[in-house]
């Protein structure tokens, strides 16, 4: 990596209103302003460079569906101001940061992915709001910025100007660098942040709205953005199946190297399916859990650092996230060698009935935990059926005694987040009925813990889960991810097919 830019991370505000802010000239040593750059580079630095303005740009596809969700969130808060932030980057160590990922809701709310920007609705008098993307502009060519700034363009690359990322959006966009002094100096109305993405704006809307109660009507504002974020129009569900396509040939690519996987860790199987995630999507969705052995036990097993053994069974739960950030959410639970064992089979095909059993509650007007308790009683009854918890089964679920092994939700909502619309109310999500156009998971599991002496040793460290990504439909649901094999047979064709 590159040393620090010359000018140590300059950061300048704009004296106009110009789209890019143009600034008077870079002065050089003259006055001190750039330690280390004579006055003959500087001014170098400003002539030759070809205008790279781009005009003929149409909007982002999905800038039709975002207006229109404006339009909704706008009729829920007559006469308030609601301020969206992206977020900003965020310092993994010194000066290198972590990869910038836009916040959720403002991605659905503008189409753009850019840091720092700031979808501001202000209210206007005629009822509705008057809708601002405030985004930082192009790297200034006049002040230097574009070379010296770290963060300038020739060291992280060009952003849009105004112009051009208002034409992509389809709404008025301005520069975010004078957003605290516009909001301070604009008439005082109730105003709304989601909160969590940008502290020192969060510090500015607490300047002006002052009361007790102001996170809770932030809270509000978050969950009417998840609540409308619970059913999928098409072009989402689009973005959902083109997450799931690409992860299911991660899943094929993962097959096709286990042999080699054998033969280093599970981080082979890591970088593998990223591979896959970043060729063909932004991203993982999530922290790849790559769990071979007893570490399939641990629910959220990302270290990846362990051995790929034959004989064991490998717990790979992956997610490829689209470049417009919808994510897929997969698990597959396959035997290293190629074959179950007859009690790794047993325990497989018993997660896979319960499996069957959610995936067949997932229906228009159905409780939402209807799939839940399908697939917890299929499990309840093996574990019944094998002797390791007392019947009936009655009481093992009114106890919750499954728990122990089968410890997790059966399923949870999908979208741009992996684990999407989290904060919508409890009668909206949990206990609320399924809609056409909701994805949810569907993963059941059982995991026997490697120290676990309440069952027979030869359960003990093993775990299964299987995990597909469901859509509710009119009449049903559909298997977004049903191209990839789940029955024990199937999954063993798929390996020996696979590995040649």
């Amino acid at each position: 990596m590159s040393q620090e830019s010359p000018a140590q991370r300059f950061e300048t505000l704009p004296e106009t209103e110009a789209d890019d802010s143009a600034e008077a000239p870079v002065k050089g040593r003259k006055n001190g302003l750039y330690p280390g750059v004579s006055d003959e580079l500087a001014e170098l630095m400003t002539t030759g460079w070809a205008d790279t303005e781009m005009h003929d740009l149409e909007p982002v596809e999905q800038a039709p569906l975002a207006a229109a969700r404006r339009e909704a969130l706008s009729h829920r808060f007559p006469g308030e101001r609601l301020v969206v932030p992206a977020g900003n980057l965020r310092t993994r160590s010194n000066d290198t940061e972590y990869p910038f990922r836009a916040s959720c809701d403002y991605v659905y709310l503008t189409g753009d992915q850019t840091r720092d920007g700031v979808l501001v609705l202000e209210p206007s008098e005629s009822g509705g709001h008057d809708t601002v993307a405030y985004l930082l502009p192009r790297s200034n060519r006049d002040n230097g910025e574009f070379w010296l700034d770290g963060q300038g363009e020739l060291w992280v690359g060009r952003r849009r100007s105004l112009s051009e990322s208002s034409r992509l959006l389809g709404l008025p966009c301005r520069d975010v660098r004078r957003l605290a002094e516009e909001l301070r100096s604009a008439p005082p109305v109730p105003t709304r942040i989601v909160r969590g993405h940008d502290a020192e704006l969060e510090k500015v809307v607490a300047e002006l709205v002052g009361p007790a109660d102001a996170e809770e009507r932030d809270q509000e504002l978050k969950q009417v953005l998840d609540e409308m974020r619970l059913v999928k129009d098409e072009w989402e569900v689009a973005q959902l199946q083109k997450a799931v396509d690409s992860t299911v040939r991660g899943f094929h690519d993962v097959v096709a190297v286990l042999d080699q996987a054998r033969a280093t860790s599970e981080r082979y199987i890591e970088g593998t399916f990223f591979l896959r995630a970043r060729v063909e999507g932004n991203d993982v969705g999530y922290g790849t859990i790559a769990a071979s052995g007893a570490h399939a036990c641990t629910l959220h097993w990302t270290r990846n650092d362990g051995p790929v053994n034959p004989g064991d069974l490998l717990l790979l739960d992956a997610g490829v996230e689209t470049d417009t950030l919808y994510t897929a959410d997969v698990t597959r639970t396959l035997p290293v060698s190629g074959t179950f064992t007859d009690i790794q089979r047993k325990v497989y095909d018993a997660v896979y009935e319960a499996q069957e059993a959610g995936i067949a509650a997932v229906k228009p007007g159905a409780a939402y935990r209807d799939f839940h308790d399908a697939a917890q009683r299929v499990l309840a009854e093996k574990l019944v059926e094998w002797g390791l918890v007392e019947g009936p089964v009655e009481r093992v679920l009114e106890l919750g005694l499954q728990r122990r092994y089968t410890l997790h939700g059966t399923g949870h909502m999908l979208g741009l987040d992996v684990h999407d619309c989290a904060t919508a109310r409890r009668e909206s999500y949990a206990d609320g009925t399924l809609e056409p156009g909701m994805v949810l998971t569907v993963e059941p599991g059982l995991y026997f813990q490697s120290n676990d002496l309440t069952v027979p040793a030869e359960y003990r460290g093993i775990g299964v889960r299987i995990e597909d990504d469901i859509l509710v439909t009119l009449d049903g649901n559909r298997n977004l991810s049903a191209a990839l094999p789940r029955r024990s047979d199937e999954v063993e064709e798929w390996l020996a097919a696979t590995r040649g």
